[in-house]
């Protein structure tokens, strides 16, 4: 009795969680086995290798294709009684695990639990609830519409699921500024990096956080009190601050309607109509002019130049026609579409 009581104890120790070396520990010693039952059983055709590989894969996940079988009366009776009952349970066993592990990963993955593996993608960092769900939508369309591969991942501290799993990545953790929780979100390879957090200070904070983590990407950050930026830009050379307009909006459409309407539509691309886009100048043989530039991009391609802005981000609106437009420049332009194929050197014979 003690004998069977330690016996008990010790499956019970190592098998009541069933961990995956328990499962392994318990296939050996099944195939183990077999293998000694068949021997003595004089079955010599199935305890060949690899012939006995295969035979208990076949027999004992119930499979039986029938090519091989037992041939005397013990033979038979060991198959029946414990060969294809214990392969049955335990090859039920590993199926099960398997798909409860691939259904974990599945579940670690949506809810933001795994670490990812991309680069030179945009990094949205904060839940605004709405307000991130429209611009996690316009990321994805300007990205099909531009015909990039660039992933976006979602980065978040609140309690939510991926919102929109296939379509972007998602990473959740518990601080903005703790190297173990942002490295999974890839954050020195990101590309671009937004960050819109429902408080300023939170916005500050994970903003020069991420320009210490990443000081080549494009940041982009949101804050509600505009008096902000110009204390981020102090320390974030590559920072973007993006304004609130809403008041702005409100004044200049009060003395001329339509204003608001008119800047929604332009930055609107989920809606048919005109919007606003940008190209980055080649290398070109010789400068253009902005009066050469403006009549081909309408007069080629229906478009209509706005602004142009030089390598150290300064951005002019309207310029004079003979301003000069040169190599690494970026335009800002108006039109139904993205423009993906300029051919600048025509624009020189306009």
């Amino acid at each position: 009795m003690q004998m069977i009581q330690k016996i008990r104890v010790l499956v019970l120790k190592h098998f009541i969680h069933m961990r995956w070396y328990s499962i392994v520990l318990a296939l050996v010693i099944y195939a183990a086995l077999s293998w000694i039952m068949l021997h003595f059983s004089n079955e010599v055709a199935l305890t060949q290798w690899p012939d006995f590989l295969y035979w208990i894969m076949v027999t004992g996940s119930t499979v039986g294709y029938g090519d091989m079988s037992p041939s005397t009366d013990a033979g038979k009776y060991i198959t029946s009684i414990f060969v294809i009952p214990f392969g049955l349970s335990i090859f039920a066993l590993i199926v099960g695990r398997v798909a409860a592990w691939i259904s974990q990963q599945w579940q670690k993955g949506v809810k933001g639990l795994k670490a990812i593996q991309v680069s030179q993608h945009i990094l949205v960092i904060g839940w605004h609830g709405d307000r991130t769900m429209h611009l996690l939508k316009l990321l994805i369309r300007e990205r099909n519409d531009a015909n990039k591969q660039q992933p976006i991942v979602l980065c978040v501290r609140a309690d939510i699921d991926n919102p929109l799993p296939g379509q972007i990545e998602f990473v959740r953790v518990s601080s903005f500024n703790r190297d173990v929780d942002m490295d999974r979100a890839c954050i020195a390879d990101a590309a671009v990096i937004i960050v819109d957090n429902p408080r300023d200070d939170e916005t500050m904070t994970t903003a020069l956080y991420c320009h210490q983590r990443n000081t080549t990407n494009h940041l982009l950050v949101y804050f509600e009190d505009e008096s902000l930026s110009k204390l981020l830009k102090q320390h974030c050379a590559n920072v973007e601050c993006t304004p609130s307009v809403a008041v702005e909006m409100l004044a200049k459409s009060a003395f001329d309607p339509g204003s608001s309407m008119l800047h929604h539509d332009l930055l609107n691309v989920e809606d048919d109509g005109q919007a606003q886009y940008s190209a980055n100048v080649p290398a070109l043989e010789q400068p253009l002019t902005v009066e050469q530039l403006f009549i081909g991009l309408k007069k080629q391609h229906d478009a209509t130049f706005i602004g142009l802005g030089n390598q150290r981000k300064e951005i002019e609106l309207n310029p004079t026609l003979s301003t000069l437009v040169a190599t690494g420049d970026k335009i800002y332009y108006i039109a139904p579409v993205r423009l993906k194929h300029i051919d600048w050197e025509t624009f020189h014979v306009q």
